[in-house]
């Protein structure tokens, strides 16, 4: 796998995101140190910038709230999360040029 932010496990993916709250509009911003940036529109206060990562994602992927699960970082810009129902080569064709 060239991306080191994105593993595939048994029945999904897990990625690495580095996330910048409070950006002018919620995007992925290519890669930063081993992890794909997501720059979030809402601010780091009360879950809200959590809740709109995992919004965006929902959309991004085409996956339910539930098959996204927060595996570390709740509290931090550095998060690992895991989706199932996805594989790493989809993951890959619904980001496109974000990571190019």
């Amino acid at each position: 796998m060239p991306h080191a932010w994105l593993v595939e496990i048994k029945d999904g993916v897990e990625i690495s995101i580095y996330v910048q709250p409070g950006a002018k509009a919620t995007e992925l911003a290519g890669e930063h140190d081993g992890a794909l940036k997501l720059r979030i529109h809402a601010p780091p206060v009360d879950g809200k910038a959590n809740a709109a990562m995992i919004a965006f994602l929902i959309l991004k992927f085409g996956v339910a709230k539930s098959q996204i699960e927060l595996v570390s970082g709740d509290k931090s810009r550095r998060k690992r999360l895991r989706i199932s129902g996805v594989s790493a080569r989809c993951v890959l064709e619904r980001i496109g040029s974000a990571i190019a």
